[in-house]
């Protein structure tokens, strides 16, 4: 049987030139079932109706991959250098999950310190059979793990405190990237003189008539 969410998503996909397998527009869509099911018990996202959840989350995270799978290739492009991710207050998920079912290359750690939430996504992690994704109930800042190449939120917090709560976790030649509605010149002053924004991208979210946009930032030295 079709999901009824099925041709919305595959429209946004063709909008976003993001090209996707059946077998992964599956796994999509029945991370999204996983959510409206786990919200009934758990309050894991505010946004209750499928169709806004389609829009205002799998679309919202899906319009970053193209520009993530460009900045990847930039990197190395030898199949080689494949990322390893964190993503921090990760909530539901987003856009950890989204990453690691689109991307089975990338290796995936969400982190969130509210444990049903790191709970959730572990069990996305066996239901949806994705080996590359983990999830850690802790504080990011207290985590020992090897550093990440990247370092993603998605409305987490300031890009000030973003930084400082992660700085221990980005390798040498790592990057944050942060999903934020927009950019203000008050947070953009606020970063620290150390860190550099290389670049702030806009987003188009198919459905979606709100700014969104992806703020890219490395170390200064």
């Amino acid at each position: 049987m079709t999901h009824p969410l099925h041709a919305e998503l595959s429209r946004g996909l063709s909008a976003l030139s993001l090209p996707l397998s059946p077998e992964t527009e599956q796994r999509l869509l029945d991370y999204l079932d996983l959510i409206a099911r786990w919200n009934k018990v758990y309050n894991l996202t505010a946004v209750r109706d499928p169709q806004d959840m389609l829009r205002q989350h799998l679309l919202d995270c899906l319009a970053a991959v193209p520009l993530l799978d460009g900045a990847e290739a930039a990197r190395g492009g030898d199949g080689q250098t494949a990322w390893r991710i964190l993503d921090v207050g990760s909530g539901a998920g987003l856009p950890g999950v989204v990453l690691a079912i689109v991307r089975p290359q990338w290796q995936v750690t969400c982190v969130d310190t509210v444990a049903k939430k790191a709970s959730f996504i572990r069990q996305v992690g066996v239901e949806l059979g994705l080996p590359n994704l983990q999830a850690v109930h802790q504080r990011v800042e207290e985590m020992d793990t090897p550093p990440f190449d990247l370092v993603t939120s998605r409305a987490f917090a300031s890009l000030a405190d973003f930084i400082a709560l992660t700085r221990e976790r980005l390798a040498p030649q790592g990057q944050w990237v942060a999903m934020k509605a927009h950019l203000t010149e008050e947070e953009r002053a606020a970063v620290p003189p150390d860190v550099r924004i290389t670049g702030v991208s806009p987003l188009a979210v198919p459905g979606l008539e709100a700014q969104r946009c992806l703020v890219w930032m490395r170390p200064a030295i």
